[in-house]
């Protein structure tokens, strides 16, 4: 029987969402703990509700990486953090990311994608998936050549430990990996005042919004990096599979970005994310008591006939989409743009290069993850 969380790695997981969302919107679920929220309004709901915290209110840092500079780091992150602390430097972070140069970053991806082919007959797909994004946004950073590959290296092994399933061995490579982001990128966020790009717009965001804590800009600086790394790794990855599945490209220069970004709700990079409730939590009949978790199946709200008309369908260019995949209220991700610039001009170089998309499967198997719907290509 299939649980919402090993519905990720079906290779059609969409029509259990839409039993769930039809059948079963907001219910408890014994397979995974947790009561699911499925259909848009609950969604909605969930991601809204002041009583749901995005970590769990005992244990805002995981207890084994607590005292490391993983733990440092994971406790300043906006994504994992609650309260009026977070909704203030959330705004510094909103901004900084708002002024992300996309053009930029498509033309720093399209060169790394370049460079990759040439050194491979064959595309490097996890590279291209995984190493392109994350040394895109390095280098927005200011992580120029070597500095952009090593902190590539080092995401990787950091994102291990955000997952509860994380094991002892990969919260101490997350806190190794912590330590070294922090060298990488610390005297470039101390230098950052009289530079530009990303680290500049985020110590000026600070300066404007009288913020103090360097340190929590320095976590999130490495938090660019670390929401970078699997959703665009999935946005990528499941844009070349709808390319393999025979979706067309819109015409027009932005075609490329159309088609992303109705990958973003259709097959959505990140499938869901976790509440916990610190406070009674209502949603129509059922009420969630402190303690318990919610799970926001983001990916089946995306595909709720009431919230997107003929839902299943693949149309790039929707107007004025309900889309769930970057969240909402004071945690919505404000790297969609980013997202989607990276992806569009990944995808295009490697049509540009003459490779076929029929040389993928149309079902790709899928990489074990909790959240995650990333293709082994």
């Amino acid at each position: 029987m299939t649980s919402p969380i090993e519905a990720i790695r079906l290779p059609d997981p969409y029509p259990y969402y839409a039993t769930l969302t039809a059948e079963r919107p907001f219910a408890y679920d014994e397979t995974v703990g947790a009561w699911v929220a499925s259909d848009a309004a609950a969604v909605t709901a969930a991601l809204h509700a002041g009583a749901l915290r995005v970590r769990p209110p005992a244990e805002p840092v995981p207890a084994g990486i607590v005292g490391t500079a993983a733990g440092e780091v994971f406790g300043s992150l906006v994504r994992m953090t609650d309260g009026d602390l977070q909704r203030r430097l959330k705004g510094v972070v909103v901004e900084a990311l708002g002024r992300a140069d996309t053009t930029a970053a498509a033309a720093l991806a399209a060169r790394l994608t370049r460079a990759s082919l040439a050194a491979s007959p064959d595309p490097r797909f996890e590279e291209l998936m995984f190493g392109v994004p994350a040394r895109v946004v390095a280098g927005l950073c200011g992580l120029d050549a070597g500095a952009d590959e090593e902190a590539a290296r080092l995401i990787g092994d950091f994102v291990q430990c955000i997952p509860a399933s994380a094991t002892a061995a990969q919260q101490q490579a997350a806190a190794r990996a912590a330590a070294g982001l922090k060298e990488l990128m610390g005297p470039r966020l101390a230098a950052a005042e009289a530079g530009d790009g990303l680290l500049h717009d985020l110590v000026r965001a600070a300066q404007r919004a009288d913020w103090p804590d360097t340190a929590a800009l320095l976590a999130n600086a490495v938090g660019f990096l670390s929401q970078t790394y699997d959703a665009t790794a999935g946005l990528i990855g499941n844009v070349l599979v709808a390319l393999a599945r025979g979706e067309a490209v819109p015409p027009g220069d932005d075609g490329l970005a159309q088609l992303a970004r109705e990958v973003v709700r259709h097959d959505a990079p990140i499938q869901n994310t976790r509440r916990f409730a610190a406070e009674p939590f209502r949603h129509g009949d059922a009420e969630v008591a402190p303690g318990q978790t919610v799970l926001l199946l983001l990916a089946a709200a995306n595909r709720d006939p009431a919230a997107n008309p003929d839902p299943h369908a693949f149309r790039p260019g929707r107007a004025e989409p309900a889309v769930f995949t970057f969240g909402a209220a004071a945690h919505r991700c404000p790297g969609e743009d980013l997202a989607v610039a990276i992806a569009a001009a990944v995808a295009a170089e490697l049509l540009g290069s003459g490779w076929d998309p029929a040389t993928l499967p149309a079902r790709p198997d899928y990489r074990p993850s909790p959240n995650a719907r990333i293709p082994h290509l």
